[in-house]
């Protein structure tokens, strides 16, 4: 690890800088103050830090790199690159990339790549398990989870999946006014005959196709929101599993065991593994929701994810009535 860390300082060597939704290329410096650790994972580290020429306070993720920048990691380009143009798209609901910075490390030939967001006060998680209890206002549910689905619908439209949404993933303001999708990391562009891979989304958030190990696309995005809507109403997760197949049980515990032929041919999971399921009534399960976020949670969590609700006919559900952005 560079030891400028340790003086709470990154120099950049080189700066890519996003003005107008565009990148300029340009050879110059430019120093950040850390304030905090926010953040740790195995893609490296984020820090709560100030720019120093303009005040502005950022998010700095910094990824570490062996070897020459050849080395730089696939995910890493591809991240970047679906930010640059998230950027260029303009959408109020996705976190701003500001600034891409490549530093050469002085102690060997690695490279550290920090990607510059803006900040955001704290992710979704955090926001949650701070809320006083018992439960949080349905408005607020209903606000935070409506600029949660307009931004994959913005995603969607765009023919990008999110593939790791979960509360972490979710960037919200103090009063939960602010909302954006974050961590594009396992995000992809997809096409009809993409072929994506099946080690996505954090367990508890995660659609049956991919743990049957089937095709899927952007209604994997959808039930990961539906588990989030069903946390935000009831603080606590909806469906934990500790293994992949458990994960599953608890799945067709709650929605029953669907019908055979809905069953992914492709799976070499059989359906007999998880028939005889008579699954409970989300009202049991999500108590706090009113009618109508029944209905939507009921349309978001389908097992068969073409029958499942798109982002944009959800933004539109006569749960959200009323509902438009600022």
């Amino acid at each position: 690890m560079s030891r400028t860390w340790e003086s709470n300082r990154i120099r950049a060597v080189t700066r890519c800088s996003f003005v107008g939704g565009g990148a300029e290329m340009g050879q110059t410096s430019q120093d950040y103050d850390v304030v905090e650790e926010i953040g740790t994972g195995s893609y490296g580290i984020v820090y709560k830090a100030r720019d120093q020429v303009s005040g502005l306070v950022v998010a700095l993720k910094q990824i570490r790199v062996q070897g020459s920048a050849s080395g730089v990691p696939a995910t890493t380009f591809r991240e970047i690159g679906l930010l640059k143009r998230l950027c260029r798209l303009r959408c109020q609901l996705v976190v701003k990339l500001l600034n891409v910075i490549t530093t050469p490390l002085p102690e060997n030939s690695d490279i550290q790549i920090t990607l510059v967001f803006e900040h955001v006060e704290q992710d979704l998680a955090s926001f949650i398990s701070s809320f006083p209890p018992p439960c949080l206002p349905d408005e607020l549910v209903k606000s935070i989870e409506f600029k949660i689905l307009k931004g994959l619908d913005f995603l969607h439209s765009n023919r990008i999946v999110h593939r790791d949404l979960k509360p972490q993933n979710v960037l919200v303001s103090d009063r939960g006014q602010v909302v954006k999708l974050a961590d594009f990391g396992l995000s992809r562009m997809y096409s009809s005959n993409s072929v994506l891979t099946t080690v996505v989304v954090t367990l508890w958030y995660r659609a049956p196709e991919v743990l049957l190990n089937a095709a899927y696309a952007t209604p994997v995005d959808i039930w990961s929101a539906a588990c989030i809507f069903a946390e935000l109403a009831s603080r606590t997760a909806l469906l934990q599993g500790n293994t992949e197949l458990e994960q599953l049980r608890k799945i067709f515990r709650l929605l029953g065991s669907p019908a055979e032929e809905a069953w992914p041919q492709s799976s070499s999971i059989p359906w007999r593994s998880f028939s005889g399921e008579a699954g409970v009534p989300l009202s049991t399960a999500v108590p706090n929701l009113t009618g109508n976020g029944q209905d939507l949670l009921r349309e978001m969590l389908r097992f068969d994810p073409t029958q499942r609700i798109t982002a944009q006919d959800s933004v539109n559900h006569v749960y959200f009535e009323g509902m438009s952005l600022p």
